[in-house]
């Protein structure tokens, strides 16, 4: 099943995709953290700064994995049918909003991403390593959309076929892999591991665009 090797392949056969919309005024997005690795060799192709974008996946309590939700910034996410699903109660979800703005403030700050950003006549270019539910990403483009971007563009590697960007949340959506069946992004990679806070401090800190 697997398509890339790891995620940096990944972004390497994204990179020439995005072509169209290299211009000064892009801004390359990686959701943090494996989005990052994926977005620093688009963002090298296309000659545009490599930002973090910093989500945080809301998981159902007790199945931290089973993804109900996510959050960004002042965006709340949440996936109405996982939420029925697994009967949480508005009261846990808010003990779990709670517990991720935390560490949402914690990546914020170790990544350099600043919801002050003047995107105006930004162009941002949102790239995760795939989809799964779709809530990261949702919450990632809502976000940067609500700080003023002029467009929003979503890029990932692999996702599910049927899955589409809510109407409104972005201006193009770049997938050259939608895939069916589909399960989780992992096995469409030969090595998934999870991705580190030095890796994608690493990856920022290597943005030429950035210096």
């Amino acid at each position: 099943m697997a398509i890339f090797a790891d995620r940096v392949e990944a972004g390497r056969q994204l990179a020439p995709l995005l072509e169209p919309w290299a211009s000064p005024g892009a801004v390359v997005f990686g959701i943090a953290r494996g989005g990052v690795v994926v977005a620093a060799p688009v963002a090298r192709h296309l000659g545009a700064p490599l930002r973090a974008a910093v989500v945080r996946k809301l998981g159902s309590p007790g199945n931290e994995e089973y993804a109900i939700g996510a959050i960004a910034d002042s965006v709340r996410v949440l996936d109405a049918d996982a939420v029925a699903r697994t009967r949480i109660t508005s009261t846990e979800v808010a003990e779990v909003e709670a517990r991720e703005r935390a560490e949402l403030a914690r990546r914020r700050g170790l990544f350099g991403a600043s919801v002050a950003d003047n995107l105006a006549e930004v162009t941002a270019i949102v790239i995760d390593d795939g989809i799964a539910t779709g809530s990261t990403a949702t919450a990632a483009c809502r976000s940067l959309r609500a700080r003023g971007a002029a467009s929003v563009v979503l890029a990932v590697p692999v996702a599910p076929a049927r899955w589409e960007p809510e109407v409104g949340t972005v201006d193009a959506y770049v997938c050259p892999h939608r895939e069916h069946p589909f399960w989780a992004v992992g096995p469409f990679y030969r090595d998934f591991r999870q991705t580190t806070d030095a890796e994608v401090a690493a990856a920022l800190d290597d943005d030429p665009a950035s210096s």
